[in-house]
């Protein structure tokens, strides 16, 4: 959980301070590296979890975590998180052996049992998932920022940082998503599983570079996050998201390398972990400040062990994909980790728990097997698998060691998993917890299954039997059902729209219910192009727009057939084009209204249609059709 006790930097004298402490801090860790002060001779583990908050009744995000956490007050291990519609808990560091995998997943169900008991009489559930299905736009508004010091400062301060005026999303999968925010919370969107794996300092280089090297294969088969705002992009569509969503970078006329805060790197690690926090203390402009009440290098003077605070803070506002992490264990002395946060949350914790128990096994068991992994694969390599492993998850063809191609599955079940058995066993963790997390995995790969998979195979199948808000409700209801049963995610069988025992749309926003996939034209269109259109697709209304994507007028089938009948009258005046016959002012409503508003709306003003702008943008359009899909859903339930 991040440092909480930070600000915004306000002028050049604050600033000054913090970036002394900061160079500092940097000095301390060298003296500490160079000196051998680090912890030695045992490996810990550790996990935090987040979580997103849903209403139990319709299962879409639920802004309640302030709420929530009233009644978790003497639980010191739940947190905040960004939006107030999550929440975070800090497992335990363990012992890497005998039963402390199976121990950290009974300690984080035991808490998260916790947590839902307290929040029932909130009406919420909590969703382990990498991107909650049900998630519309307006849910990332920033009215949803959870109001602490910290998350203010950090989204003023990557405003400050953006070159455009407004966020840019655009994400091409099956189906592509293009979209402005207008803050970096829709960041938000992503819960993650991060794990902590405790390194000794000699060995860091070569770890690092390991945990780069398998990143690819281990976020292939654990991928967990398809959908967004309904449509079907990346297999682990929080890579992307997570980018894009805090990218304040702008294009320039020539060419200039220019890294984004959230990134896999740029090359591999070649000689210290100093390297990779002067980069980013190099590349990155630091954001936030905080009240350093420590001098680390007079510490280090004085015989004591220094927090580092500075760094940690600066740290904190760099997000890749590996990251390093420096900490004081209980003994006083000081350790190194890598945190892995490339794991989404869920489908359940023991899936979340094999996906662990893989990467840590196949750290250990690619540490024993080379020595040195960066003559074994080329960066460009390793970073590609990255990407592809975001992208089509546990379909990916990887680029691997002896120069093969060769299926993420067959890679999985042939050369890694009986590596992560060694290196698990080498450090004397239970034959039993080995064999309980691995055969998820191992599951996974043959019945070619995992959260992505199972997910976009439900939508598929539901989808065309009910409206698409009901779809992804019916989803993410028997995801928490499944969750609540421990089974893991392969067992799961694929969801029915009766699974969904009640629907009630009432609360449902219009961004969530309309049409996006529009067909308009232009004003000076021909009236004949736009009958035959009409007639193809079996519409019954065609918004006219400007070549600026603002709406300019509609057009009716009963305009369209008024149109004809005039046509055949020789005495009336004949028209030619769109803008002669469309409604100039039609009746329009924002993406952020009710269904109801829009339903009663419609009611009042007699018609069939209704186009959705924001600002002047045209964003979408509902139609009676959307309503009759909804009410028959809704009869048939009855």
């Amino acid at each position: 959980m991040g440092e909480q006790r930070v600000s915004k930097l306000t002028d050049k004298k604050q600033m000054d301070k913090f970036v002394a402490s900061l160079l500092k801090d940097v000095q301390a860790l060298e003296y500490m590296l160079e000196n051998d002060m680090f912890d030695k001779g045992i490996t810990r583990i550790g996990a935090e979890q987040e979580m997103v908050l849903v209403d139990s009744k319709d299962y879409r995000a639920a802004p309640k975590a302030m709420e929530a956490l009233d009644l978790l007050k003497d639980c010191e291990w739940c947190e905040t998180e960004i939006a107030k519609f999550n929440l975070e808990t800090n497992l335990q560091p363990r012992v890497l052996e005998g039963s402390c995998f199976s121990d950290l997943e009974n300690e984080n169900r035991e808490k998260l049992v916790e947590i839902e008991k307290r929040i029932q009489d909130l009406g919420l559930n909590i969703v382990l998932t990498g991107i909650l299905p049900t998630f519309v736009k307006s849910d990332l508004d920033i009215e949803n920022l959870t109001p602490k010091k910290r998350y203010k400062a950090l989204v003023e301060a990557i405003n400050e940082q953006l070159n455009g005026r407004k966020y840019e999303l655009r994400i091409k999968g099956i189906d592509e998503l293009r979209i402005k925010h207008d803050s970096p919370l829709i960041e938000a969107c992503n819960t993650s599983f991060q794990v902590h794996l405790q390194i000794e300092p000699d060995e860091f280089v070569k770890m690092y570079n390991i945990a780069q090297a398998i990143t690819g294969p281990v976020l292939a088969i654990a991928a967990n996050s398809p959908l967004v705002f309904g449509k079907k992009l990346w297999h682990e569509s929080r890579i992307a998201m997570f980018q894009q969503s805090i990218d304040t970078r702008s294009s320039h006329n020539q060419i200039r390398d220019k890294s984004p805060r959230v990134s896999f790197g740029n090359d591999w690690l070649r000689n210290s972990i100093m390297e990779i926090y002067r980069e980013d203390i190099s590349r990155f402009r630091v954001l936030l400040s905080a009240d350093i009440d420590e001098d680390s290098i007079d510490l280090l003077k004085n015989g004591k062990i220094p927090k580092l605070r500075a760094l940690q803070v600066h740290n904190s506002t760099v997000y890749r994909w590996n990251r390093p992490c420096y900490g004081v264990s209980e003994n006083g002395k000081p350790h190194l980790r890598i945190e892995n946060r490339v794991f989404g949350a869920g489908p359940t914790i023991k899936d979340e728990m094999a996906n662990a128990v893989f990467w840590i096994g196949l750290m250990l068991g690619m540490a024993e097997k080379y020595n040195d992994i960066t003559e074994e694969l080329s960066f460009e390599d390793v970073h590609d698998n990255f990407e592809k492993a975001a992208r089509f998850g546990i379909d990916t063809t990887f680029s691997w060691i002896g120069d093969k191609k060769i299926s993420a599955t067959e890679l999985i079940l042939t050369e890694l998993i009986p590596l992560s058995r060694k290196g698990l066993t080498s450090k004397g963790v239970d034959k039993k917890d080995i064999d309980t997390y691995l055969d998820i995995i191992e599951q996974r790969a043959k019945l070619h299954m995992n959260g992505a998979r199972w997910i976009l195979r439900s939508f598929m199948k539901l989808k065309g039997k009910a409206s698409q808000d009901e779809v992804l409700s019916t989803i993410t209801h028997c995801m928490v059902v499944n969750q609540e049963t421990s089974k893991p995610l392969h067992e799961w069988d694929l969801p029915e729209i009766s699974d969904l025992s009640s629907y009630n749309p009432r609360k449902l926003k219009v961004s969530g219910f309309m049409e996006t996939d529009l067909f308009t034209v232009q004003e000076d269109d021909m009236i004949e192009l736009v009958a035959e259109m009409m007639d193809w697709k079996k519409i019954r209304f065609t918004p006219v727009e400007n070549k600026d994507g603002s709406l300019a007028g509609l057009v009716t089938s009963r305009q369209i057939l008024r149109h004809f009948i005039r046509t055949n009258n020789s005495e009336l005046k004949k028209y030619s084009c769109v803008k002669e016959i469309m409604i100039k002012d039609p009746i329009t409503i924002g993406p952020s209204a009710t269904i109801i508003d829009a339903l009663k709306l419609m009611k009042k003003h007699k018609i069939g249609s209704v186009p959705v702008v924001d600002g002047k943008d045209l964003v979408g359009i509902i139609t009676e059709q959307n309503f009759l899909n909804i009410s028959t859903s809704l009869l048939e339930r009855e």
